[in-house]
């Protein structure tokens, strides 16, 4: 009898020990961009440890965990509350979690006696040692029916947020229930509870450059009481320490004062170590003080960067780059044509004897270097967005805000790619051997991989290029001047000879429309390409890509080297023998000249000798002017204002330059 009454009282115990602490709130979804999401936690007792517990998201696409977050270490505070977070959730979270660590839902969020070891991702919902379980969802019409099931939940709460709507969280009642309305991160959900004095911490802006001053501005929410508030702080963060900076880390704040503040001095050492961030962080807070923000990051920028001769896409040069084409590289083309011609072009750029194919996680690295800004290269150039972005702006979250990733011109569910299992970076000197027949090695061929914007990446989506107004063409951005386009053109060209099954075709029929599922290897529009790689030539950016990503793979892009080969391949000299001497002549847009720019009235054009054509275009590509001459011409224009492209011909060669008219 004794034995049973002891269990009893050790099952009661359990229990109440197991129900001390709730899922309070939650906030999975915000206005715009998820940049405030949270979850946050109550216990009925104060300052409760959360040894042994363990937070753990499910997704209901999958019916698995998706993140696991151990809670080894944190405790509740006087009111029994912790919560979890973003870094711009206010006051500051225990935790800071990358944004759109919460997906919107339907989810589960669920609360265990157990470890972050015992849910990795991928793990199938269990009622074992679970302490409580919130569903929710985006939608009055979902609900995470098959984990409510699984984790006998019968309610699901929904918190539906859009761009323009006001910031909402699900919030538990002292009844148990829930109710959505104006999160409440931090402090109790009624309302009641210790009103904490709060620091906030500002300066005067958040992208500082190195030899530049500035102060940190602590502000409480109520006069300090009792005696001197002693603030201390760090900056480190990675590369940035010590020698970065100088100025106080502490910061005093009197009786019955509100604010203090201390100067920091970025120092400038004359190295350029790229762009970094500094990290603001409270240390530890006296009894009765709350951080209000806290691991604040801030741009550091390098003054010390360096810059390349050459100009950027947008504003180009010409033959300052001097293309490091191995001797002989292309000897085995000449007088070759037609499928021969294509045949012993793949035999070259695709030669698994010599070929290397590297990691898709390599490809950040070679981005980096590749696809650099030549006015500045701690930041890369944004092929379609047509501007630069920082280096330290690679996306490393599932968020594609303000960050820039890796864009597959040729589209990866179009050519059938897939990275490989377990891909990580192991640089430049690891390496395996691929031919033309493996076509999922497409994902990490640097020649068709370029740096972008990530949110104009995700609206490129898997379209096909071309210059008609249709949901299944990509054009670029509204205002774009298309110095992308014809790199677009020239890697497509190298894509379809270097791999078998992968062609670049004529219109846009029905079978690329971007909601296929199945891989077709096509990819159009061939004649808007041919028009591209005529209207954008190869740019010394273009080349120095080709010389870079040479280093490598050890193949080249041959359509970047002679540019000629494209119409011997794809166009209108298909069928003709090719010889190197014709891209080997003195390259017309170093004879041509296209004075005055800007234009008004008129533009002469000189430098050619013999027969010549002109086309003026419109930056959508539209011809409003062509006219042939001899030697040097005047032409009268009766245009409106704005940039044309001026195509001028000369025997085999031609030439495209960039004009404003006013």
């Amino acid at each position: 009898m004794r034995k049973k009454l002891l269990a009893l009282v050790l099952f009661f115990f359990s229990l109440h020990i197991n129900s001390q602490v709730v899922i309070n709130e939650v906030d999975a979804d915000n206005p715009g961009s998820d940049t405030k999401e949270f979850i946050e936690l109550k216990s009925d007792t104060p300052n409760f440890s959360l040894d042994g517990y363990v937070i753990v998201f499910y997704n209901e696409g999958t019916i698995a965990s998706y993140l696991a977050i151990d809670l080894d270490g944190y405790s509740t505070d006087a009111n029994g509350i912790i919560h979890f977070g973003n870094s711009g959730v206010t006051p500051s979270p225990s935790l800071i979690l990358s944004a759109n660590f919460f997906q919107n839902g339907p989810d589960v969020a669920a609360l265990y006696l157990a470890n972050a070891t015992d849910f990795p991702s991928g793990t199938s919902p269990t009622t074992l040692n679970l302490i409580d379980a919130l569903a929710y969802s985006n939608s009055n019409s979902t609900t995470a029916s098959n984990l409510m099931t699984a984790l006998n939940i019968t309610v699901s709460t929904p918190d539906i947020e859009n761009s323009t709507s006001i910031s909402k969280s699900i919030q538990r009642k002292n009844d148990g229930t829930y109710e959505v309305k104006t999160p409440t991160p931090g402090m109790p959900n009624d309302g009641s509870g210790i009103v904490f004095n709060y620091i906030t911490v500002s300066t005067s802006q958040t992208t500082f450059s190195e030899g530049d001053s500035f102060n940190f501005i602590f502000t409480t929410s109520q006069p300090v009481q009792n005696e001197t508030l002693i603030i201390n702080f760090t900056l480190n963060n990675g590369n940035f320490n010590m020698s970065d900076f100088s100025g106080g880390l502490t910061v005093s704040i009197p009786v019955g004062q509100s604010s203090g503040q201390t100067g920091i001095i970025l120092l400038d050492d004359g190295l350029d170590e790229g762009d970094e961030e500094m990290k603001f962080v409270f240390q530890p807070l006296p009894a009765d003080y709350l951080a209000n923000n806290d691991n604040i990051i801030y741009r550091v920028l390098d003054a010390n960067f360096a810059t390349d001769p050459w100009g950027t896409p947008l504003n180009p040069t010409y033959n300052v780059v001097t293309p490091t084409i191995p001797p002989g590289y292309y000897n085995s083309l000449e007088g070759l044509s037609g499928d021969a011609l294509k045949q012993e072009l793949q035999n070259i750029i695709a030669n698994p004897a010599v070929v290397r194919l590297h990691s898709y996680a390599d490809i950040w690295e070679i981005l980096r270097s590749s696809d650099r800004n030549p006015l500045n290269n701690n930041q890369v150039w944004c092929m379609y967005v047509e501007a630069p972005m920082a280096k330290l702006d690679q996306q490393n979250t599932s968020s594609i805000v303000g960050k820039w990733n890796r864009e597959h011109i040729f589209c990866q569910s179009r050519g059938g790619f897939e990275v490989a299992q377990g891909d990580t970076a192991d640089g430049i000197n690891i390496w395996s051997s691929t031919g033309p027949t493996t076509t999922v090695d497409g994902v990490s061929d640097a020649h068709h991989i370029r740096a972008e914007n990530g949110q104009e990446n995700s609206s490129r989506n898997n379209k096909n290029y071309g210059e008609v107004n249709s949901a299944t063409v990509y054009a670029g951005p509204t205002g774009n001047q298309g110095s992308w386009k014809g790199d677009v053109a020239r890697a497509l060209f190298y894509m379809a000879v270097r791999f078998d099954g992968l062609n670049v075709v004529n219109g846009d029929p029905s079978e690329y429309l971007p909601s296929t599922t199945i891989a077709s290897g096509n990819i159009g529009d061939l004649a808007t390409l041919l028009n591209w790689h005529i209207t954008d030539p190869s740019d010394d950016f273009e080349m120095n890509r080709n010389n870079y990503i040479y280093t490598w793979q050890m193949n080249r892009n041959p359509f970047i080297d002679h540019p000629s080969l494209v119409d011997y391949i794809f166009g209108a000299n298909y069928g003709q023998p090719w010889s190197a001497a014709l891209s080997n002549q003195i390259p017309i847009e170093n004879k041509v000249a296209v004075y005055p720019n800007p234009a008004t009235e008129y533009i002469i054009i000189s430098g050619l000798e013999g027969a010549s054509k002109v086309e003026v275009y419109t930056i959508s590509g539209q011809l409003v002017l062509e006219n042939e001459f001899n030697n040097d011409i005047r032409i009268n224009l009766d245009l409106k204002s704005g940039m044309y492209l001026v195509k001028v011909s000369n025997g085999v060669q031609s030439t495209t330059k960039k004009i404003i008219v006013k």
